[in-house]
């Protein structure tokens, strides 16, 4: 049986600063609260625990001295939230997710009314949208609309695949361009995102079954296994012992690629337990 890593796969830059800017404040001012998980891996929550770091649900849970926002970003509201309660703020929002923010912020002050490609549940679309002060909505499916605005801005959540909100443009441009003033579209895509993306769906045309390792609830893993679900056998695990031997049966070629926030022992580990399989 032959194993082959993806050529970008695991941890993007913006999640090692993360990681790191958290660690350095634990040890710095003790420990910390994070609005919500720094990023959405079980196993890094874990390591970052050991360092006094706690993930904890909104504002109104706040305690101590420090509080940490996460790679995933905040809105403006939030962030006065923070500031009223005088705590020392620790910012780990994704540089590329600011890039989206800020593109929302300028879209909605020019008059457009904003459109995110995206998971209106995720905690970055809902940071985005309030940067869109709250003139948006976020959608993965072509919106409908009680009255149509004439100037719509459209970007994306930095996490989806580029193909994905390709389809979504080309969908919303056939129904409604011809009935509104203008429309803008910003690429905020992450280009990790992209690369990962693309070096997944390469290695998936030549192997006969991919692994992707990663959390269940992370938006990025998520796509990956869809892009590889087209092309060939996929399976998302968080960790080697979710492996089933079962599925090796009859394949030859294992590929095996990893989200964004996937640390590099949990990928290691996964290879460790296909190459014990064969």
């Amino acid at each position: 049986m032959e194993i082959e890593k993806a050529v970008e796969l695991g941890f993007c830059t913006g999640v090692r600063r993360a990681i790191d800017i958290l660690e350095k404040a634990a040890q710095e001012f003790g420990p910390l609260l994070t609005l919500g998980p720094v990023v959405h891996n079980q196993r890094v929550m874990e390591r970052l625990a050991q360092f006094g770091v706690k993930a904890i649900g909104d504002v109104d849970q706040l305690e101590g001295s420090t509080v940490a926002i996460s790679s995933h970003g905040v809105s403006p509201k939030v962030v006065e939230q923070i500031e009223a309660r005088a705590l020392r703020t620790i910012d780990t929002t994704c540089p590329f997710v600011r890039r989206a923010q800020v593109a929302a912020k300028k879209l909605a002050r020019a008059g457009f009314f904003v459109i995110v490609f995206g998971d209106e549940s995720h905690p970055e679309v809902q940071g985005v949208l309030g940067w869109a002060q709250e003139n948006g909505l976020a959608a993965v499916e072509l919106p409908k609309f009680d009255k149509l605005p004439q100037r719509v801005g459209i970007l994306s959540q930095t996490t989806q695949s580029f193909s994905s909100f390709t389809r979504f443009i080309s969908s919303f441009a056939d129904s409604y361009l011809a009935l509104i003033s203008e429309l803008r579209i910003v690429n905020t895509i992450c280009d990790a995102t992209r690369r990962r993306q693309a070096a997944a769906l390469e290695l998936a045309k030549r192997v006969d079954m991919m692994l992707v390792v990663g959390s269940h609830g992370s938006a990025n893993t998520q796509r990956l296994t869809e892009i590889c679900s087209v092309v060939v056998e996929t399976h998302l695990i968080d960790r080697a012992g979710e492996l089933d031997h079962v599925w090796l049966l009859n394949h030859q070629r294992i590929g095996v690629t990893a989200g964004a926030s996937t640390p590099d022992e949990a990928i290691e580990e996964v290879v460790a337990r296909l190459q014990d399989a064969q």
